[in-house]
């Protein structure tokens, strides 16, 4: 049965074992576990998108880390990766801590949803591209059930880039020819029924950010002019 809530979508997420090999992979990772996490109990599920059913900003990433959400169970939580974005989103206003440890930590998010074209962790942190294309059926729900709500979208590196155009586009907005082109900070206003705005920016993974490719202050510029496109602006 198709989901009508964004509720309904994250239980069915949770439930997902499409990809055999994701699902071999995230379990695995469930039962061996990383030392310092030896006493938790893995999430090793399809991790579901987080934040408000009537966000008006979605944040794309790429998937679940193995030693973070599929650890946890929420987008971001656990890892460094998530560090970085929880920190510049509190920095900007969306969140209402800088840090997101476990799943009951109490972090809240203002007007933000966070999801992923892929749900399940992937070794490597690549998924295929028939991953991709398997996981899209849930992409295409959750645009379709924030469609009423969502002005601005923040895509998180090049992966989730490609991935997002094409839902974007059968979503009803207006994809230009040839397709924009991922890179940090650009931005493009889609037309449709309610312009969309979408942001790109450099993904929070440690290769960029310890690197300094990108910086908290590169992350929270794209974040508050998101926000501000998404009439989330701090007032």
């Amino acid at each position: 049965m198709k989901p009508r809530s964004i509720a309904d979508l994250d239980a069915a997420v949770a439930t997902c074992r499409a990809c055999p090999r994701l699902v071999t992979w995230r379990e695995q990772i469930a039962r061996e576990k990383r030392a310092a996490f030896r006493e938790q109990t893995y999430w090793g599920r399809a991790v579901p998108g987080f934040g408000p059913d009537d966000a008006a900003l979605l944040i794309v990433g790429l998937a679940p880390a193995a030693h973070g959400a599929n650890r946890t169970g929420r987008m971001f939580t656990g890892d460094r990766s998530g560090d970085v974005l929880y920190a510049a989103l509190h920095a900007v206003g969306l969140a209402n801590q800088p840090t997101s440890v476990a799943i009951d930590d109490g972090l809240l998010l203002r007007g933000t949803r966070i999801t992923a074209p892929v749900h399940c962790a992937p070794p490597d942190n690549k998924p295929t591209t028939d991953e991709r294309d398997r996981c899209r059926t849930w992409l295409d729900l959750e645009l379709s059930l924030l469609a009423p709500t969502i002005r601005a979208v923040v895509v998180l590196g090049g992966f989730g880039w490609q991935a997002l155009l094409p839902v974007l586009s059968d979503a009803g907005w207006t994809v230009p020819k040839p397709r924009p082109k991922f890179g940090h900070g650009v931005h493009y206003e889609l037309p449709g029924t309610r312009p969309l705005h979408v942001f790109g920016s450099y993904h929070v993974s440690q290769q960029n950010t310890f690197t300094g490719r990108l910086t908290p202050v590169m992350l929270e510029a794209v974040l508050a002019d998101a926000a501000a496109a998404a009439g989330l602006a701090r007032t």
